[in-house]
């Protein structure tokens, strides 16, 4: 019973510290994040001029913020329950996917403007900065990629020290 207590713990801090973790990291996300001009004008929005490193670099840096939280979450659990690594698997993935949401959700709401209540209301062109959005698909699997790193890497060590050891 001791054993399956620890490690819900770990899965519970796991799901606790990807929300929280996660919602801080979107503000910082938002902060880091390059944001791409956008021209308003009666009937229609388009970006300012072609900037696909704004995009790039909101991406990368959303990815990278991911990858770090990934590795470093995944390295607390395993400080919890070293001799346990199936619940520090899941409870990585679990942060990971709250996590994940969270930033996401937390970053692209944060300085959001509404672009059809601007196009709707607008009689002359005006320029404001485009809400904070992720173009690449990829960036979503950047922390549960670390989590798993950090596990894979657990796994080999031990299995090593084991063939050492016997």
């Amino acid at each position: 019973m001791s054993t399956v207590r620890k490690a819900s713990a770990v899965i519970l801090a796991g799901m606790v510290i990807g929300l929280v973790g996660g919602a801080a990291l979107g503000v910082v996300w938002a902060a880091l994040a390059p944001r791409v001009p956008i021209v308003i004008a009666p009937d229609t929005s388009y970006p300012q001029g072609y900037q696909p490193e704004g995009y790039l670099g909101a991406d990368l840096a959303f990815g990278a913020l991911a990858l770090i939280a990934g590795v470093l979450v995944t390295i607390g659990l395993a400080y919890m329950r070293r001799e346990h690594l199936f619940s520090v698997l899941v409870g990585g993935l679990l942060a990971a996917g709250i996590g994940t949401a969270a930033m996401w959700f937390v970053g692209t709401r944060i300085g959001s403007v509404d672009i059809q209540g601007l196009i709707a209301t607008t009689v002359e062109e005006l320029v404001v900065d485009a809400p904070l959005q992720l173009t690449l698909p990829g960036m979503y699997l950047m922390w549960p990629l670390g989590a798993s790193a950090v596990v894979t890497v657990l796994a080999l060590s031990d299995w090593i020290a084991a063939r050492h050891r016997g």
